[in-house]
């Protein structure tokens, strides 16, 4: 199996330091915290996910200035239907508000917006603001901004095996070619590459179902923070985490010391 590349570097706009070297091209963020967040304020949870939503505009600010390539949100999860139904209604007005009054902001910085999960679970009128946003976007050059919704990183695998199983028995794919390039090409995901390092807020540490193919080699960077109190600090303080680590892919030390002569 051939090994991931590593991430080439690029320009920050921090002053020089260790941390320059090789920044993350695909930066992850499980966004976690915003009801606890309101608790702990005597809120309620509608004000603690629209204070999340000012968090993701500086996340978003900060992790272009940085030269991340891609950035990934997990805003609503498969799971996510779960919760109480007024909180659920509440979420969806607040992503179909980003997406009518962001999206503009998002195209006038040059980022392309991309929205990964099961799209038919939601309004019409989400997936017709889901379909402008995207079109609106396709072209830009920077940052590759990912909001996953309706999404969970199991769901995805099995409707990439699914895809790949009506393949073979339409006689269009052999068994036998199926490899781990053919399977990313079949995900909900296929045009997102492997994640260099994810992020997860609130002091929680596990995956919760997120992007679970193309966390495969992710670096890992647990926040106490919650989700409204991460800033542009909290992202640098991440990504110099990041910079400062040695990622193997299965090598040796002294193999990736080699690499680097």
């Amino acid at each position: 199996m051939t090994s991931p590349q590593l991430p080439q570097a690029q320009q920050e706009s921090a002053p020089p330091s260790r941390s320059e070297e090789v920044p993350p091209s695909h930066v992850a963020i499980i966004m976690d915290g915003n009801n606890r967040w309101a608790r702990a304020r005597g809120l309620s949870g509608v004000r603690g996910h629209r204070a999340g939503v000012e968090a993701v505009r500086a996340v978003i600010e900060r992790a272009a200035q940085r030269g991340v390539q891609t950035l990934s949100l997990f805003a609503f999860s498969s799971e996510n239907w779960k919760r109480p139904t007024a909180e659920v209604n509440a979420l969806m007005e607040l992503f179909l508000m980003a997406l009518k009054r962001e999206v503009k902001k998002l195209n006038e910085r040059n980022i392309r917006l991309s929205i990964i999960g099961e799209q038919s679970g939601f309004s019409h009128a989400i997936q017709k603001h889901i379909q402008r946003a995207e079109a609106l976007t396709a072209e830009n050059t920077g940052m590759h901004l990912v909001i996953a919704a309706n999404y969970g990183g199991q769901w995805d695998l099995a409707r990439a095996a699914k895809q790949l199983a009506k393949q073979v028995a339409a006689g269009e794919l052999a068994a036998d070619d199926i490899d781990e390039a053919c399977f990313d090409a079949a995900m909900n995901t296929h045009n997102v590459p492997p994640v260099d390092l994810c992020i997860r807020t609130s002091g929680e540490q596990r995956l919760s179902n997120f992007m679970l193919w193309q966390l495969a080699y992710a670096e890992l960077h647990f926040s106490p923070l919650l989700w409204p109190d991460f800033n542009g600090a909290a992202l640098d303080e991440a990504l110099n985490d990041f910079c400062l680590r040695r990622r193997r892919f299965g090598m040796t030390d002294a193999q990736i010391e080699a690499q680097g002569a």
